[in-house]
């Protein structure tokens, strides 16, 4: 049976959220400061966490920060429970690592179907982490190793970015690694005049920072979440300890970064001497093979386009039009799929 632990100092609102819990058939803890609840939640290792944020002896905020700094508690999903009045003091929550939040007052169904998406969403990334760590072992012939970076990213709490949220900045001390566990994730350069050109695009399974923690350098990019998009960060120091006691660890994530400078060689080739048409087919193809499986088609802005092309927004517009009109593709807002992709790869040679 799954656990619950609420973290609640108003006592009417704590006895109500663990009565709901409770015949939804959770076993349920409970505490009227942050303080007890810090106690409670190492003590028993709850499966989530509800916790409001102004409370007596410790408020929320403190009990997330302690809890992250345990390994037994950091992965655990947190959820603040908040008032109207203080919305606004979300974003420190969330930066410093929660999962969600529910504005009071809540009704029986939001709380339920919280804590059942955030346990069935933590089962999912589970499996993900052996799915994706299991694709890197079958280039990697040291089990021990592979075994020891299992456990680094299993230990490891994920962080959910919303759209047009910076992961990290061009400039930023290069802490670790990321892996994406979903969502979609673009790297920038600036050109002096404020224009960007986007530098990588990376997908569930992908890595973003290998270069800075190779070259022990800050980071040389931008990264910004196209959509909603979660990421877990693989640390520096555990990282760099397991590469000197595994150098086939190593290895792959050489090649992993060599393949992304490929990329990048192939891409500013194409910015400096393609057309604007065949610009514009080889962005589009390269999107189209990035694309998740189950879906006909991308979502993708104009200035995202520009900035992988190499182009002005106005440019994009007139050959995304130019494209419709041929019947090369078809596009709906910001959703584009491909109709012909013969043509387009015919049209980039």
């Amino acid at each position: 049976m799954k656990k619950v632990l609420v973290i609640e100092d108003n006592d009417d609102i704590r006895e109500n959220v663990v009565e709901i819990i409770e015949l939804a058939g959770y076993t349920v803890y409970s505490a009227q400061n942050g303080k007890a609840g810090v106690d409670l939640a190492l003590k028993h290792l709850p499966d989530i966490i509800l916790c409001d944020i102004m409370m007596p002896e410790m408020d929320g905020y403190g009990v997330l920060y302690i809890l992250n700094q345990h390994p037994e508690t950091s992965t655990i999903p947190f959820i603040f429970l908040t008032a109207k009045a203080e919305h606004l003091d979300l974003r420190k929550g969330m930066d410093l690592g929660a999962d969600d939040y529910l504005t009071k007052p809540f009704d029986d169904m939001e709380l339920s179907q919280s804590i059942e998406s955030r346990l069935k969403k933590k089962e999912r990334q589970q499996k993900f982490y052996s799915a994706s760590l299991d694709h890197l072992g079958a280039l990697v012939k040291n089990v021990d190793g592979l075994a020891e970076l299992k456990n680094i990213v299993h230990e490891r709490k994920t962080r959910v970015f919303k759209k047009n949220q910076v992961v990290y900045y061009d400039g930023d001390k290069g802490n670790g690694i990321y892996l994406v566990i979903s969502g979609c994730v673009k790297t920038i350069k600036l050109a002096d005049d404020g224009r960007e050109l986007m530098t990588g695009m990376y997908l569930a399974e992908d890595y973003l920072g290998i270069n800075a923690l190779l070259a022990n350098e800050a980071y040389t990019d931008t990264a910004t979440a196209i959509e909603d998009s979660t990421l877990c960060l693989i640390p520096k120091d555990l990282l760099e300890q397991l590469l000197s006691r595994h150098p086939e660890v190593g290895r792959e994530f050489i090649k992993l970064l060599a393949k992304d400078i490929r990329e990048k060689e192939l891409q500013l080739l194409q910015l400096a001497y393609n057309s604007v048409r065949k610009k514009m087919a080889e962005v589009l193809l390269r999107l189209q093979r990035t694309k998740a499986k189950d879906t006909s088609g991308f979502k993708i802005s104009r200035e995202d386009l520009a900035a992988m092309a190499g182009m002005a927004t106005e440019t994009v517009s007139r050959t995304l039009s130019d494209f419709k009109d041929e019947g090369l593709i078809e596009k709906t807002a910001s959703l584009i799929t491909i109709l012909d992709e013969p043509r387009l790869a015919k049209m980039k040679n």
